[in-house]
């Protein structure tokens, strides 16, 4: 047996049935191993299509995929989406393969310091000395991966240690459960909630629906606010649960609704921080004085914290509290963001999983669908675009069972355009909306905020995607995907229906 075959054995053995893959000549015994190991390997064109859909398949398996890269370079082309998967906590286990021990330092037009790329964005990073040693490395990735909060987990393994003999695979224990708060944490939180407190939600804590149910009795009895983080590792929402906003992008709309809240009280979630500093604001959006109280660290039990919290303000069995209606088609008229978010919401499949990186056209779909179809959303976590396409492409590996619906920025999924012939490759039911504003209009909104009212003709067009249009019919079904575009809101229904009727994966480009 040689040490790649002990890996992925080891990796089979511990129910990591799946490789993100975009493999080179120093991953070749690694990819001979794939053979019969019970790994499936899933081919992205990109790196970043692999780790973005690593994350997005963490989030909804509960467990890690294995991602196959490149030395160096490769790893680097799938920073990206590893930074996003490490700032949401996504248990990820990263294979690099390197150069053969004995060719390292002679100047190799390939060689890099891997561990240096993989460092920022790992909580573990090792590289494999003996091929003994690498299914036992492969072990501790996975358990470092997977053990509370979770991370990505980065084992580089020399082309020797790759085909050299090794003994057998190595047992993978269970991950630790996480943490589970003390009473007195619970009790202090029971002080913070009355009438005017805000109870802040995240992490594992929005991904339960008994944890969810908790949060709507609470406020119900105790007339606290409720809000998400905003860019949620996984939530679910929908019919039958509480309506629960997002905390505000901007830091002067976030702050401002914190300011007249008596506590700030987080569960599963840091205290928030703005996306960017500005000059006048604070980093910090809770107000100055507001008192903030941890209920669960991003370390600890979120869900089981918001339960007792229940338990113990003796709502645990009261009143749910209401959610909200379900949301209706648009009225027919050309597509504009408001008319395309109450679309996708009266339109989505039940059980969907919905990926989010619309971007600037988020907010009305955020606002319209509380009360749609039962679904599980899927957010930006670490800011990084190019996400969705992947992302959306992991969680339908995930499962298989369940339609994914992509909603998609134009500017954003040309970062991760290759996603989508790994989607039809292995025929992944990926419905694609595509908003098609012609731009990055956040950064024309930034501009803004900056005082770039009106950009010059030197700048103008960095936020322009037009000259040429980018055409997504034709990209999509350069890439086997079936797509078509609309302009309209009654279009736009009658394309998702079509889309929702049919296995397999579908693009619309909604041009707005």
């Amino acid at each position: 047996m040689t040490g790649a075959e002990s890996l992925l054995r080891t990796a089979a053995a511990a129910g990591l049935d799946i490789c993100f893959a975009n493999p080179g000549t120093t991953e070749l015994d690694l990819v001979k191993g794939l053979e019969g190991s019970g790994v499936r390997p899933v081919l992205g064109l990109f790196e970043g299509v692999c780790t973005g859909a690593a994350d997005a398949y963490a989030r909804m398996a509960g467990k890690p995929a294995l991602v196959l890269l490149h030395l160096g370079p490769g790893l680097a082309n799938g920073l990206a989406n590893l930074h996003n998967a490490a700032k949401g906590r996504s248990p990820v286990v990263v294979i690099v393969g390197d150069h053969a021990t004995t060719h390292v330092g002679k100047g190799a037009p390939l060689e890099a310091d891997v561990e240096g790329f993989a460092r920022p964005v790992s909580c573990w990073v090792r590289t494999s000395a003996t091929p003994e040693a690498v299914a036992a490395d492969l072990a501790d990735a996975v358990a470092a991966a997977t053990a509370a909060p979770g991370g990505v987990a980065t084992l580089i393994v020399p082309a020797d240690c790759a085909w050299g003999g090794a003994d057998g695979h190595v047992a993978i224990a269970d991950p630790p459960p996480p943490a589970v708060v003390k009473d007195a944490t619970v009790e202090a939180a029971v002080a913070a909630v009355d009438d005017r407190a805000v109870l802040l939600i995240g992490g594992d804590a929005l991904a339960s629906e008994e944890a969810l149910l908790a949060a709507g009795r609470i406020a119900a009895a105790t007339g606290c606010r409720l809000l998400a983080e905003t860019f949620p590792w996984r939530m679910e929402r929908g019919a039958g649960l509480p309506a629960i906003p997002r905390l505000e992008y901007f830091p002067e709309a976030a702050t401002d609704s914190l300011r007249d809240a008596s506590a700030l009280v987080l569960a599963g979630t840091p205290a928030p921080i703005a996306f960017f500093a500005y000059p006048g604001l604070p980093s910090e959006i809770a107000p100055a004085g507001l008192p903030v109280v941890t209920l669960s660290a991003p370390r600890q039990d979120g869900a089981d914290a918001l339960v007792r919290l229940a338990e113990r303000l003796g709502v645990a069995d009261g009143p749910p509290a209401l959610g909200a209606p379900a949301p209706v088609a648009p009225e027919p008229g050309p597509l504009t963001a408001q008319s395309l978010g109450a679309a996708l919401a009266a339109a989505q499949p039940e059980g969907a999983i919905v990926v989010d990186e619309g971007i600037t056209a988020s907010g009305p779909y955020w606002e319209l669908s509380p009360g749609a179809a039962r679904h599980t959303l899927l957010a930006l976590t670490g800011g990084a675009i190019g996400m969705g396409p992947p992302a959306a492409t992991g969680a339908a590996v995930a499962c298989p069972d369940r339609p994914v619906v992509a909603l998609q920025a134009d500017g954003s999924a040309m970062y991760t355009l290759q996603s989508l012939w790994t989607q039809a490759r292995e025929g992944l039911d990926v419905t694609t909306v595509i908003v098609a504003n012609r731009g990055y209009r956040i950064l024309t909104v930034e501009m803004q905020r900056a005082g770039i009212e009106a950009p010059g003709p030197v700048i103008a067009p960095l936020t322009d995607l037009g000259s040429p249009t980018l055409d997504w019919v034709a990209l999509a079904n350069g890439m086997g995907v079936p797509a078509e575009q609309v302009t309209t809101s009654e279009g736009l229904t009658a394309a998702l229906e079509r889309a929702f009727a049919e296995p397999g994966p579908h693009l619309v480009e909604a041009v707005i």
